[in-house]
């Protein structure tokens, strides 16, 4: 069997990893291939920020899983220390006894053979696998190849591959900025957005397919409506836009619940709920909403709690939640008696929109008979009694 070896932080696995593989199974004719994040790699300075090994070897997993011929060993991880490719080929040998080890590498790390630890017993063991991108590239590993040969017996074969033009070390620069995804297969990208790695925040094209998936047609449009909303009041009043787009795609994922789904979230996360909350399913679903954006897409707190709070509003409002409470009220899909003149008053007077969001909001509830919630009573005295934002502080 001719058995490759692919080894790397994969800090994080992308898809320049994945095509590199594949084009060594194709050129090479891999029967299989063993791809193995390292513990410590020995020829490079740990990365700032690197995930965990246990995160690096699920991105590895998530990554290369399904990939024709791959297989995930974690051998390395689970020796510890530094991850000398000599004690990794001794192990797959013993393993794969009757196998010709191929070990992948780039054109780089082959130049450097002669440095690494036992490099002749290395090259005695192993035929190098080279990927190639171009011919100067091609030109290099000729020249190396006939040197290694004749003072080692070395054995080269060349893998020419059209790369994916990115790196572990640019990704992890590009996905704190809201960049980077289409570098990554989407189960890996959303790996790294639940746990938070590398600072990552969500792309906003992922997160509304993800939202919306999670919602029926007609929410889709009010959620759609809520963001633009958003994000035009965060510019009149000087709001950070990125976390209220973040915070309206996200307010109403669990909306599509019913009483039995909600309750069934709050026990599952631990949410405290009230006898009012426990029987109505409209002040439940920010609550649980808050909850699952933080654990399927590691939201911030200022996030979580304007999602949380969408709904009743509450005494010591941020401007975020302000915010997303008003444009929940007043997206363009809303149509009810006194919505232009709110939709009007809340690029004029803030505190004072939602002053007459939360009275119209009471009034409708005990219009239909249902009880309005005392945190909603509790932000309205708040606001009247000046304990808030100053609207002088607007921007522009």
């Amino acid at each position: 069997m001719r058995l490759g070896i692919y080894g790397g932080t994969f800090d994080p696995p992308h898809l320049g990893h994945l095509t590199a593989l594949k084009a060594a199974v194709r050129e090479l004719e891999l029967e299989r291939v063993l791809v193995i994040p390292t513990f410590i790699p020995p020829h490079k300075e740990q990365a700032a920020g690197m995930a965990s090994c246990e995160d690096r070897l699920k991105m590895t997993e998530l990554c290369f899983g399904d990939a024709p011929g791959a297989g995930i060993w974690d051998g390395e991880i689970k020796r510890g220390g530094r991850s000398y490719t000599i004690d990794t080929v001794t192990e797959i040998k013993k393993l794969y006894p009757d196998s010709e080890i191929v070990l992948l590498m780039g054109t780089d790390m082959y130049v450097t053979l002669e440095a690494w630890r036992e490099f002749e017993r290395l090259l005695g063991l192993v035929t190098c696998g080279v990927f190639i991108r171009n011919s100067g590239e091609e030109d290099t590993v000729r020249t190396h190849e006939l040197r290694l040969r004749e003072m080692y017996g070395a054995k080269t074969e060349i893998i020419p591959n059209d790369p994916v033009e990115i790196s572990s070390t640019e990704l992890r620069e590009l996905l704190p900025k809201r960049q980077g995804r289409e570098f990554l297969r989407d189960e890996v990208y959303e790996y790294i957005v639940n746990k938070g790695l590398f600072g990552v925040k969500a792309d906003f094209d992922w997160l509304r397919c993800k939202a919306y998936d999670m919602l029926n047609e007609r929410r889709i449009r009010h959620v759609a409506g809520c963001e633009a909303e958003a994000v035009k009041l965060a510019k009149a009043w000087g709001c950070d836009v990125e976390l209220a787009r973040e915070a309206a795609i996200l307010h109403d994922i669990t909306k599509k619940l019913d009483l039995e789904g909600q309750l069934n979230l709050c026990s599952e996360y631990g949410i405290i709920i009230d006898e009012i909350e426990r029987s109505e399913l409209k002040l439940l679903h920010s609550k649980t909403g808050a909850y699952v954006a933080k654990d399927r897409f590691n939201v911030c707190g200022e996030v979580f709690n304007a999602i949380l709070w969408h709904t009743t509003g509450r005494e010591d409002m941020s401007l975020l939640d302000k915010v997303i409470y008003l444009a929940d009220y007043i997206e363009p899909t809303r149509d009810f008696e006194g919505v232009k003149s709110l939709r009007a008053k809340c690029y004029e007077d803030l505190d004072g929109a939602l002053c007459l969001g939360l009275e119209m909001s009471i009034a409708d509830m005990e219009q239909y008979g249902v009880r309005p919630h005392e945190r909603t009573a509790n932000a309205l005295n708040w606001l009247r009694k000046g304990e808030h934002y100053d609207n002088t502080e607007r921007d522009g």
